[in-house]
């Protein structure tokens, strides 16, 4: 029998709450079972292991960042388009440290047609519009983009620059300029 207040939803939020609170690595079924005060066996109609609650997780995780940058984005170009999007990461990563985590959490090849990542990958392309790159350079440059933006939020995270100066504000607003200048100059083989 399924447990009254009990749905998938409601546990993968819970799990979401959970990863930000203890980190994302440290999110199992066992401890979600702990947090509603329930047995571990009571889950399993909801879901399959903790692999499965993970996996649920990162795409609510992909779903929140994508709607989040779609809201930033809109209406945006060029360099006001690619801070906005990469403040969205930054900032959700900040509030959310377990949920970004979980944007990193490998999906098999059917959750990951399910996922928002497409979503990001879309929009990363739109901004990249606004610099008049074309193929393959558009790729080079997403995965410039998406490495600049998960390096700096992840050393930023990691308390790599809790104690130097310049603060890591001025360094995020420099390293998006070099961006923004490196995009509108993009070199040629």
């Amino acid at each position: 029998m399924v447990r009254a207040g009990l749905s998938t939803e409601r546990l993968v939020r819970a799990g979401a709450e959970l990863a930000d609170e203890v980190g994302f690595e440290q999110v199992t079924v066992s401890a979600l079972a702990r947090r509603f005060d329930v047995k571990v066996a009571s889950l399993y109609s909801h879901l399959k292991s903790s692999q499965d609650l993970k996996t649920r997780i990162a795409l609510l995780a992909l779903e929140e960042l994508a709607d989040r940058a779609a809201e930033a984005l809109a209406g945006r170009a060029g360099k006001d388009a690619l801070t906005a999007f990469a403040d969205v990461y930054r900032d959700y990563a900040r509030a959310h440290p377990g949920r970004y985590a979980a944007t990193r959490h490998p999906l098999d090849a059917e959750a990951a047609a399910a996922s928002a990542g497409g979503r990001h990958a879309q929009m990363t392309r739109a901004i990249l519009r606004g610099y008049d790159l074309t193929e393959p350079d558009q790729t080079h440059a997403v995965r410039l983009l998406g490495s600049v933006f998960h390096g700096y939020v992840s050393l930023e995270l990691a308390g790599g620059f809790s104690h130097s100066t310049p603060d890591s504000q001025e360094s995020w607003t420099r390293v998006l300029d070099a961006l923004d200048a490196l995009l509108r100059n993009w070199p040629t083989p």
